[in-house]
């Protein structure tokens, strides 16, 4: 990429404002095409571009709730966006992307809420230290071929410390925890939207304690950010650990919880995710 091209994120997350107040326009790109669709983390981070691009916005975002309910389908995209609330430090917002069904016909296929603030600086702690784990020069990156038919997947480069894509799908899984090194390819400075599609770069927890690929799909998802601009201004384009686990796996959904630190040991986001699975 010449830097008089646009990062592959950043066409992803273009929107269009138009004449109706809170409304934005913007299109799928195949660059984050999963399977059938649009990489979650994708759809997640256009949802909170639609926050961080309106006119009224107070603070930063603190938390982003992303509800999964249809597929999203190559094409056009209309995204709703509204503050329901204002208060002296926080900002409550709705956000609905919406598509055109057969008919022509509008229809939600994600739905989110989100909470911005303005931080102050207060007393602070850390009960969740970044674990101890090899730098990122000492691990290896994942090749992903040209051909691989998954496009989301290029947009990242990713360098697995523990908790890898299974070898063997033999039912022998006896653990949900994956850590990696991970960051966006090509490298991009580090943003909140960034930040939100990071956040479901985890490959599903059932395949890797079952060891076995079945069928799943994210139901909800939501990111809360410890971080503010700054600290995500003093990543720059450098590598964040993200380490990720499942807590139950029952009656065809299993729950997944995950954290984000700088290279400096900083947590800049915390995620927690509901997903279906099928037998």
């Amino acid at each position: 990429m010449t830097s008089q091209a646009i990062h592959p994120l950043d066409a992803a997350l273009a929107l269009t404002p138009t004449a109706a107040a809170g409304v934005f326009t913007g299109h799928t790109t195949p660059d984050y095409w999963n399977m059938v669709g649009p990489y979650g983390g994708i759809t997640a981070a256009t949802l909170l571009q639609a926050v961080l691009q309106h006119p009224d916005l107070l603070g930063e975002p603190l938390s982003l709730t992303v509800n999964y309910a249809a597929a999203v389908t190559e094409g056009p995209l209309t995204l709703q966006v509204q503050p329901i609330r204002t208060n002296r430090s926080t900002q409550h917002w709705s956000v609905l992307l919406l598509q055109p069904d057969a008919q022509g016909q509008e229809q939600v296929v994600s739905s989110a809420s989100a909470v911005t603030a303005v931080r102050r600086s207060t007393w602070g702690v850390s009960d969740a230290p970044m674990p101890a784990v090899p730098a990122p020069a000492e691990v290896a990156a994942v090749p992903v071929p040209e051909n691989f038919p998954v496009q989301w997947i290029k947009r990242y480069e990713m360098r697995p410390i523990t908790g890898s894509i299974p070898e063997q799908w033999n039912d022998q899984g006896d653990s949900s925890l994956s850590q990696l090194w991970v960051r966006d390819r090509p490298q991009r400075a580090l943003g909140f939207a960034a930040l939100a599609g990071l956040a479901d770069v985890f490959f599903p927890r059932v395949w890797l304690r079952r060891a076995r690929r079945v069928p799943i799909g994210t139901v909800s998802m939501t990111v809360y950010f410890h971080a503010g601009s700054a600290e995500l201004a003093a990543v720059g384009s450098g590598y964040l650990l993200g380490q990720a686990r499942a807590q139950e796996f029952r009656n065809g959904f299993f729950d997944q919880s995950a954290q984000l630190w700088s290279e400096a040991g900083q947590m800049l986001a915390s995620t927690h995710q509901i997903v279906y699975y099928k037998e």
